[in-house]
C-alpha cells in the first residue's frame, strides 16, 4: 500500500540530493515537512508524495529505507510499515498520495511490542478517524493534513519514558553523525553499554543497531556515487570509514542487488 516505499528514504529537495532515494529523478511531486512540536518526540518528518501517471504507464520508486517504521494513511486505510532489510519498490499507477510519518522509536511501543516482526512487512492499523480527518484535506493541503496527522498522533500516545528518550537519542546519533562507525562508537557517546544499545535497538527499532549503522553508510554511499563523480569507488569507501573497497561492494551488493559500478552508470 505505501505511496513510495518506506518514505523514509526521502529527504526535502531543498536539502540536495535525497539520501534514501537511489534514482531522485524519478521521483513523484514529494513534500517533505518537519513535525509540529507536540509530536517532535514521535516523529522525525512527516512525508508526502502526489503522483498522477499517465494511464498505461508505471513509475517505479527504489528506496534505502532508513531504520525505522513508518505509519501512513493512503486511500481508506492506515498502514504501520516495519524497518526494511533491503531496498524497497513500489510501482506508481494512475492518481494519488499518500500522507506518512516516519516515526521517532518513542512512538513505537504505542503501535506494536515487536517491531522485528514487522521487517520488509506492513500491518493494518484501525484508526478511522485518522483517515477521515487527513482525507478531508488532501489532495493538496499538505500542512493541514500534517496538523490532522500530528493530532491524532498527540492524543493516541501518551508522554515518553526515559528509555524512549534514550532510544531516540541513538537513533539521531547513528544516523547524523558520520564518525559513530561501530556500536562501541554509538554506546561510548551515549555513555551506556553495546547490550543497552541492543536491547533498545530491538525494542524500539526492530534493527539490531549494526544494521543502523551499514544503512547510513549505504545511503551515504549512494549520494556520493551519483554526486561525486570524480571519486573513485575506494576512495568512497576509505571516506566512509570501510577498511577497502571490498567490504564497501560486499555491502552495497547484499543489501541493493546492484554493484557499485553498475549503479554509477545507471544514475550518470
Amino acid at each position: 500500500m505505501l505511496g513510495v516505499p518506506h518514505g523514509d528514504g526521502l529527504e526535502d529537495s531543498r536539502q540536495g540530493a535525497p539520501r534514501g532515494v537511489l534514482y531522485p529523478a524519478r521521483l513523484p511531486t514529494f513534500t517533505r515537512l518537519s513535525a509540529p512540536d507536540a509530536v517532535a518526540h514521535l516523529v522525525r518528518w512527516f512525508w508526502i508524495p502526489e503522483w498522477d501517471i499517465q494511464p498505461g504507464r508505471t513509475l517505479r520508486q527504489h528506496v534505502i529505507a532508513y531504520p525505522a517504521l513508518n505509519l501512513v494513511v493512503e486511500g481508506d486505510s492506515v498502514e504501520l510499515g516495519g524497518p526494511a532489510t533491503r531496498v524497497s519498490h513500489r510501482d506508481l499507477t494512475g492518481t494519488g498520495w499518500a500522507v506518512g510519518a516516519l516515526l521517532r522509536p518513542a512512538a513505537v511501543p504505542h503501535f506494536t511490542a515487536d517491531p522485528g516482526a514487522l521487517r520488509d512487512t506492513s500491518i493494518a492499523v484501525d484508526a478511522p478517524d485518522l483517515v477521515s480527518q487527513v482525507r478531508a484535506t488532501m489532495p493538496g493541503g499538505q500542512q493541514s493534513a500534517v496538523d490532522a496527522f500530528a493530532a491524532w498522533l498527540a492524543a493516541a500516545t501518551g508522554p515518553p519514558s526515559a528509555e524512549a528518550l534514550l532510544a531516540n537519542a541513538m537513533t539521531e546519533l547513528i544516523d547524523t553523525d558520520p564518525d559513530v562507525r561501530t556500536v562501541e562508537d554509538a554506546a561510548t557517546r551515549l555513555s551506556v553499554s553495546v547490550r543497552t544499545l541492543q536491547r533498545l535497538a530491538a525494542r524500539y527499532v526492530g534493527l539490531p543497531p549494526l544494521a543502523m549503522v551499514r544503512r547510513r553508510r549505504l545511503q551515504e554511499a549512494a549520494v556520493r556515487l551519483r554526486t561525486d563523480p570524480t571519486a573513485t569507488l575506494a576512495e568512497v569507501a576509505a571516506d566512509l570509514g570501510y577498511s577497502d573497497h571490498a567490504h564497501l561492494a560486499n555491502d552495497f551488493r547484499s543489501t541493493l542487488g546492484l554493484t557499485l559500478s553498475t549503479y554509477r552508470r545507471e544514475v550518470s
